[in-house]
């Protein structure tokens, strides 16, 4: 038998480590290559690992809810063979195959004899309570979002030591700095004067206090899940650090309408792909951003970050009701099949929860389609730390002005609103409709003779 790791993979810049949230596969348990075995969160997305070979699990190094790092060895597989595996991730006598004498946090060996796990549990404890002891002063045993969100928040060293740990060993975590925030006596003491405005990192924005609201017959108290904490903290962050402005124009999209129902179907035999609105709406907007590349920016204090890759990010709604954005990096690179794949197949994973976190990182402008739920237009909240946001209403047939060189006459037409929101701190009113007018002149003039 050969045992074969598993550890937690790299997940994008600046995610260093994620929560367990659920094991899928216990141990004893029969895997096959690829199965998901263990659901993971960071404070960007949920995702699952897969078996990097079929076999045995034979151990769980971390409980649900532990916080591993990337790299670490989370679980251990023992196969018949592992020809395909790379000789890295093949455990062997020189590894340290006991993590808890390596790493305190690793509590969970279930296939040791209870006796020498208990035993080995206090040792680790007593090394935590050591080692957090010895590193008071430099905040070492806090993570980084925990710091991160103390600093924008005013919040010294010692108040954070004030503050009950609910996570493994005590570990502060970010829900206990926030349930400690919205006290209502901790908010007059950490409120910063009126002359001295903060600012908040994105991800980092801490939620409205409770108020107080009547109870009225039949009310249900539910608790928000984490993704929608993290919706709410994002939107609420965006209000506060954007001046927020939307424009709207009306767009005859019957050209469109017209190709695509022609060809949707040779689309798909040709290419496997479906052809939805959503890539030939971005093609238009990519052309755009080219256009004016001022929008394709973001904002850092007083600086204009001007990107030079074009990353679509599209707000996409999930079965849970949540919403995530998968972002089409280097979208600008791609034709109309490039982008109808990726559409696709990021929206796919998206609803089946399979994006990685660096898939929903990097974008520079989203795209959100309230159409999908046949509501005309919008006014879409900025994601940051983006500057704009188009929202794609529905499509209606209206009776239309047509001008013609013979004159004026009256039809039938597809009619679109698209709804842009925008930073006003860097897009004034100028550059946010010019830019929004040339989207939707690049729609209306969409050639119908073009192939597939």
């Amino acid at each position: 038998m050969v045992k074969v790791k598993v550890l937690l993979p790299a997940m994008g810049e600046g995610v260093i480590e994620a929560t367990i949230t659920q094991w899928l596969k216990q141990v004893g348990e029969q895997v096959e290559e690829d199965d998901p075995i263990v659901e993971i969160a960071t404070d960007k997305v949920d995702s699952e690992i897969p078996a990097p070979v079929s076999g045995k699990l034979s151990r769980q190094l971390f409980s649900e809810n532990d916080v591993p790092k990337v790299g670490d060895l989370i679980a251990v597989i023992e196969a018949e063979s592992a020809e395909d595996v790379d000789e890295s991730f093949i455990l062997t006598e020189d590894d340290t195959d006991d993590s808890k004498s390596a790493k305190p946090k690793q509590t969970s060996v279930q296939d040791e004899p209870k006796e020498q796990a208990e035993a080995e549990m206090q040792t680790s404890d007593d090394r935590t309570e050591t080692s957090e002891s010895e590193s008071l002063g430099s905040a070492s045993f806090f993570s980084p979002l925990v710091k991160s969100i103390a600093k924008a928040e005013n919040i010294s060293f010692d108040q954070l030591e004030q503050i009950k740990g609910t996570g493994l060993h005590g570990r502060v975590t970010k829900d206990d700095v926030l349930n400690w925030l919205n006290n209502p006596k901790v908010q007059k003491q950490t409120k910063q004067p009126a002359s001295e405005p903060q600012t908040k990192s994105v991800g980092n924005a801490v939620p409205a206090p409770e108020i107080s609201i009547p109870s009225l017959p039949g009310d249900e108290i539910t608790e928000m899940g984490r993704m929608r904490k993290l919706i709410a903290d994002h939107m609420v962050t965006s209000k506060r650090v954007s001046p927020h402005v939307t424009s709207f124009v009306e767009v005859d999209v019957t050209n469109i309408v017209n190709w695509r129902n022609k060809h949707k179907s040779d689309f798909q035999e040709k290419h496997n792909e479906k052809l939805t609105y959503t890539p030939i709406f971005i093609e238009a907007l990519l052309k755009a951003i080219a256009d004016y590349p001022m929008i394709n920016v973001s904002v850092s204090g007083t600086k204009i970050i001007r990107h030079k890759q074009v990353n679509i990010g599209m707000a996409t709604a999930l079965p849970s009701g949540d919403l995530i954005v998968p972002v089409i990096k280097q979208a600008d690179e791609k034709n109309l099949v490039g982008l109808a794949r990726s559409v696709n197949d990021l929206a796919s994973r998206a609803r089946s929860n399979k994006l990685k976190p660096d898939e929903i990182q990097g974008g520079t402008f989203t795209v959100t389609n309230v159409g999908t739920f046949n509501n005309i237009t919008g006014t879409p909240v900025i994601n940051q730390p983006e500057v704009a946001v188009l929202a794609l209403g529905a499509i209606k047939k209206k009776p239309a002005v047509i001008e013609t060189p013979s004159g004026d006459t009256i039809g039938i037409r597809h009619i679109m609103i698209l709804a842009m929101s925008y930073d006003h701190r860097v897009v004034d009113g100028a550059l946010g409709g010019m830019f929004l007018d040339r989207v939707g002149k690049y729609l209306e003039d969409f050639d119908q003779k073009r192939t597939i």
